[in-house]
């Protein structure tokens, strides 16, 4: 029996509707279908609170549901103190949030913070935000999210 706690991952963008989720949804269905399940805990919040308790932007959920990833479940949430000592590694999307959450962490906060592409080595410097964007831009952000995901699994070694 394997006693080691899983290795924990904590995706983050501004309001936990779009981008956080979507990487979040992405993650666990890759993890599932390559059974890693039982090695990861995994969850996405907000830097602010505006969307707690919201589903995923409707746009979000249909650009995963249509490759098959539904993250209908997933409910906004904004990040909590405990975050930065539950969580072995925290992503965020972009620059905003990883300045965000470096001015929020306790100066003894556990977690490693950094931003989600480069920390996949992904040539892009952020996840953009396709909420005032159309279709074409959260099918963008699925694709980056998938690739970085891959490049996540192989950096932690699976």
């Amino acid at each position: 029996m394997n006693n080691k706690k899983p290795y924990s991952i904590l995706f983050v963008c501004t309001g936990n509707i779009c981008r956080s989720p979507t990487a979040e949804a992405v993650f666990r269905h890759v993890i599932h279908a390559r059974n890693l399940a039982h090695f990861f805990h995994h969850d996405s919040a907000g830097v602010d609170s505006h969307h707690i308790g919201q589903a995923p932007d409707p746009r979000s959920q249909q650009a995963t549901l249509s490759r098959g990833v539904d993250m209908s479940d997933l409910r906004a949430r904004n990040m909590r103190p405990e975050d930065f000592y539950d969580f072995d590694l925290i992503l965020a999307m972009d620059e905003s949030h990883l300045a965000a959450l470096k001015r929020m962490a306790p100066a003894d906060a556990t977690a490693e913070i950094v931003k989600y592409l480069p920390h996949c080595e992904h040539s892009e410097g952020c996840v953009p935000d396709p909420y005032y964007g159309d279709a074409n831009d959260f099918e963008h952000v699925y694709g980056l999210i998938e690739r970085a995901t891959n490049r996540l699994l192989k950096k932690l070694g699976h």
